[in-house]
């Protein structure tokens, strides 16, 4: 089947076309961390921030996903490459459209998290929100390590799965030591610097 295809990016718009018409660069934010440490709660902050600076975005988040285009995937560890896999390329896309992709996925390990810089390319942008176990199981929004602890819910990330801390990310927020704003603040003001220079 493969054989067959013929892709027509020597006739299509250029990633640098839509980034003009933009008016902004295409790129990916990365979210990693555990469960509960802020992710998702930054990554929406984050898109109505840039929002209101008139920045086009689009947010993938694991949770959204897993509900859609990856409902067919465990939890295994073949089902979780496979889901960052995906997740890579549809951001992949959004960016060379020039849209500033914001992601927020676990991404528990150093494979998974080169599988998608590898795959996104130099429009990557890493940023790991740190925040202890024991912090992210007393915040427990979504009662998933409460679960995880009693056995319902098994290979969950910092549980009975582990997670391995990026070695160099280009950005970490530690929101166990920072209010929500400054660390928002500080993940504004490093992507909006990318994104409009």
């Amino acid at each position: 089947m493969a054989e067959n295809i013929h892709p027509i990016f020597d006739k299509s718009l250029k990633s640098s076309d839509k980034e003009i018409l933009l008016n902004q660069k295409g790129m990916v934010i990365w979210m990693i961390g555990l469960s509960g440490s802020g992710k998702s709660t930054l990554a929406t902050g984050l898109e109505n921030r840039l929002h209101q600076e008139n920045v086009y975005t689009m947010l993938l988040d694991g949770d959204n996903l897993r509900t859609g285009m990856n409902n067919n995937l465990g939890f295994s560890e073949a089902d979780r490459t496979e889901n960052i896999r995906r997740a890579a390329e549809t951001a992949k896309l959004f960016a060379n459209n020039g849209a500033v992709t914001i992601c927020s996925f676990i991404s528990p390990t150093k494979e998974i998290r080169e599988l998608s810089s590898k795959i996104i390319g130099d429009k990557y942008y890493e940023v790991f929100v740190s925040c202890p176990l024991e912090i992210c199981e007393e915040r427990d929004v979504k009662g998933l390590y409460a679960k995880a602890r009693k056995g319902e819910i098994k290979n969950f990330t910092g549980i009975d799965s582990p997670f391995v801390e990026p070695e160099k990310p280009q950005l970490v927020l530690k929101t166990d030591q920072l209010s929500l704003k400054e660390s928002l603040d500080i993940l504004f003001n490093n992507v909006i610097k990318k994104v409009k220079e």
